[in-house]
Formats: structure tokens, C-alpha cells, sequence
């Protein structure tokens, strides 16, 4: 188990004592549920890393040393206190995967558009209100949930996304006839709303606990009659 000491500083061999290769040949650096405040320093010794979990911490902030992780293909931030991401997050091109679910996030950066290689993106349970125009050049894109934040319609960059496969506006103040005809006019068949988000139980549980405060699709149904 990892030792954090009290000015939350985890040496080079904590960090190093939680890397372990995964079935296929991947180094998996796993310091989820660790109760850290900070991203540690002691990583940047690993830039070899394929897989990055820092989820179910209290992390405010992403250190700009991130881009330097050009080998990362998953980065898992969910259930964190993250109030914006930094531009620096260019750098990780080979990214694939990207959680960024229940953090405190009001905005992305235009430069989240520069990972090619991204096929899956999680936002929900955010503040978010409006995706950067940039998303729309995420080519390779599959899976993008954005549920339960404040979407107060479908954004259009989506309509740019030719390989997405499933996108999660659960639980945001969209008005179901824009949703309707905002989704009649993508280019392909494959575009449809889940029902079920890809949540981990801890998030779940935390939606399910707040879903009252949003205005869900069906009640705006109902209230049309």
C-alpha cells in the first residue's frame, strides 16, 4: 500500500511499487483511492507508462508535466475535484482513453481537439454547459458521454464525429424536439442515446443521488403534454 506522507509527497518507489503490467503487455500505473491532493512529482520518472489511473483521489489540478506522458493511451481522472484541464494535455497523443467523469469542470480547452487517437471520452457529472468547437475533429471517436451537466441542447460539433457510436446526454436540460432534429441530420445511422451511462458504482451512486436537479427529457415531455 502506498504511504503518503503528510505534505502528500509519495516517493519514487511508492509510485513505482504500483506499476504492474497488464495481460497484454501494458505498465499500468494504478494510484487510485489513495486520498492525494496533487498529481505526485515523483511520476515524472516514469514517461514509459501506458495507463495512468488516478481516479477516486482529491485532485484539484493537472501538472503541466502531463504532456511528457507521450506513451499514455488511457487516463483515468474520474471522481476527482478537477476544475479545468490544461492545454498541455496536447501532448498526449497517443491517448485513447480519457475519464474525466464527476469532477467540477465548466469548460475544456481547444487543444482536448488535438488527440487523434482518442476513442473514448467520459464527462459526465460535470458543470459543463457547451463542448469547444475543436471536439468535432476528434476523428476516432466512438463513445462520448456527457451525461448529467447542464446541456441545454445537443452541440453541433457532434455532427462532425462520422465514426461515434454512442453519445450519453442523460440527465442535461435538453429540449427533446431539438434533440430530435438535431439528430435527424447526422451523416450516419449509428448516432443514438444510451439509457445507461458507463459509469463506475461510485459514480452511479452519486447520480442517482442528485438526479432530482435536473429537468430530465421525459418530464419535458410531460410538461408538453
Amino acid at each position: 500500500m502506498v504511504k503518503v506522507k503528510k505534505n502528500n509527497i509519495i516517493t519514487l518507489k511508492a509510485v513505482q511499487n504500483c506499476v504492474e503490467l497488464t495481460l497484454d503487455g501494458k505498465r499500468r500505473l494504478d494510484l487510485s483511492l489513495k486520498g492525494i491532493t496533487a498529481v505526485p512529482k515523483s511520476i515524472q520518472k516514469l514517461y514509459d507508462l501506458n495507463e495512468v489511473d488516478l481516479s477516486r483521489n482529491l485532485i484539484r489540478t493537472i501538472p503541466d508535466f502531463i504532456e511528457h506522458f507521450i506513451n499514455i493511451t488511457v487516463l483515468d481522472l474520474h471522481s476527482n475535484y478537477l476544475e479545468e484541464i490544461p492545454v498541455t494535455i496536447a501532448g498526449l497523443q497517443a491517448l485513447e482513453v480519457l475519464n474525466l467523469c464527476n469532477n467540477r469542470l465548466r469548460s475544456l480547452p481547444d487543444e482536448l481537439g488535438l488527440l487523434k487517437n482518442l476513442h473514448n471520452l467520459n464527462l459526465g457529472l460535470n458543470l459543463l454547459e457547451a463542448l469547444p468547437a475543436s471536439v468535432g475533429a476528434l476523428k476516432e471517436l466512438r463513445f462520448l458521454s456527457l451525461s448529467d451537466n447542464r446541456f441545454t441542447s445537443v452541440p453541433g460539433c457532434l455532427g462532425r464525429l462520422h465514426k461515434l457510436e454512442r453519445v450519453n446526454l442523460d440527465r442535461n436540460p435538453v429540449l427533446t424536439q431539438q434533440m430530435h432534429k438535431q439528430m435527424t441530420v447526422r451523416p450516419t445511422d449509428n448516432f443514438y442515446l444510451v439509457k445507461e451511462s458507463d459509469l463506475c458504482e461510485e459514480c452511479l451512486m452519486k447520480y442517482q443521488t442528485e438526479r432530482k436537479t435536473f429537468q430530465t427529457v421525459e418530464e419535458l415531455e410531460a410538461l408538453w403534454g
